[in-house]
């Protein structure tokens, strides 16, 4: 792990270490501008390359969802395996919506990964988990199809909503006060391998949700019964949008935040269909043909954000990730197995409401 905090002199170092908490976190809030410095005790590993080595991403391109994720899994074979050990394997699709498959992910994504660990042999333990934003996750394993991998694999499905919860804390820009949130035990939980199946999509807060925003936000848990709408049970909450900070600003914040505890130890990407324009729900298909892959999520969120054509600086949460230290974000350490990046840059529409999400540059007045 790349140590951002030994580029500081010994000065510099000791005024660092009287920054109290408050003051970091009115200094992460104030934009661009914003401070952050590597953490050693908040700071989670995910990769084992040294210093000077490159972090590997895969990147395929095809017409086959499956195949296209089976091949970019592939040059990391070795890795999972011993990484996966006797842990059980969680495959955390992106269920924003349990109805509306474009915002979702696909069934045809989530086969090319259970037959990639069918070929290392770690298919006997694998569950299907998620906590979806608008309704019972087994509405969305039905909407999408996701059953009948069921009958060609030993895979089992979760509703996170009823698999228990930690609560941990976030922040809230307008009160500047630690709000408690109730997080799946099933994410939190060390024995679990977090693979986040995710796909390419724009955002109407944060630019882009990728990888991590899918583990992040998808780790808070509703009561039974809570969906949108009318038929919404009374009395009943979610806590997702406790995590989403109170505003723009919030949301990056704690996206940062959460990312040590919460943070996949795999990411897919899958952008043969990505969303653009309103995501993550209201947004239009893209026909980009990719898929990416890699043991570094940060690293993999970061080739998708190029992908897109996005400005990587536009993306705070990725920014802050990178600044201090949680992962690979410098295009110039990650090696590309597979396609060129550049062959395969489709500039994706932003949401409506882009300038508004980018008012976390700004300093908070």
């Amino acid at each position: 792990m790349v140590n951002l905090f030994c580029n500081f002199t010994k000065s510099e170092k000791i005024i660092m270490n009287k920054i109290n908490r408050r003051n970091f976190i009115l200094t992460s809030v104030t934009g661009a501008a914003g401070i952050f410095f590597y953490n050693p005790a908040r700071a989670n590993p995910v990769r084992e390359t040294g210093e000077n080595l490159l972090t590997r991403v895969a990147l395929t391109a095809g017409d086959n969802r499956a195949d296209m994720t089976f091949r970019a899994l592939k040059p990391f074979a070795k890795q999972i395996k011993q990484a996966i050990g006797n842990r059980r394997v969680v495959l955390k699709p992106n269920n924003v919506s349990t109805s509306i498959q474009l915002s979702a992910t696909h069934a045809d994504t989530l086969e090319g990964i259970l037959e990639f660990l069918k070929s290392i042999g770690k298919l006997n333990n694998v569950v299907i988990a998620e906590s979806a934003a608008d309704g019972p996750a087994m509405d969305g394993f039905s909407n999408f199809n996701y059953l009948r991998l069921a009958n060609k694999y030993p895979v089992k499905f979760i509703d996170l909503d009823t698999a228990g919860f930690e609560t941990l804390y976030v922040f809230d820009e307008r009160d500047f006060k630690p709000h408690p949130v109730r997080i799946s035990k099933v994410l939190l939980d060390p024995g679990s391998y977090i693979v986040s199946v995710a796909r390419m999509k724009t955002h109407d807060r944060v630019v882009v949700t990728l990888s991590l925003k899918n583990i992040v936000v998808g780790a808070p848990v509703k009561d039974p019964g809570f969906t949108f709408g009318k038929n919404r049970k009374e009395g009943t909450r979610s806590d997702k949008s406790i995590v989403h900070g109170g505003g723009y600003r919030g949301i990056h914040y704690n996206l940062y935040d959460l990312a040590s505890r919460l943070h996949p130890h795999l990411a897919v990407i899958d952008g043969y269909e990505g969303m653009e324009g309103n995501g993550p729900t209201g947004g239009t298909p893209v026909d980009h043909r990719v898929c990416v892959v890699s043991t570094d999520w940060l690293a993999a969120d970061r080739v998708a954000v190029e992908l897109m054509g996005v400005d990587f600086n536009n993306v705070a949460y990725l920014n802050y990730c990178a600044q201090a230290g949680l992962g690979v974000a410098d295009l110039g350490k990650i090696e590309i197995i597979g396609e060129s990046i550049s062959n395969h840059i489709k500039t994706y529409k932003l949401h409506s409401n882009i300038e508004k999400q980018l008012s976390w540059m700004k300093p908070a007045g």
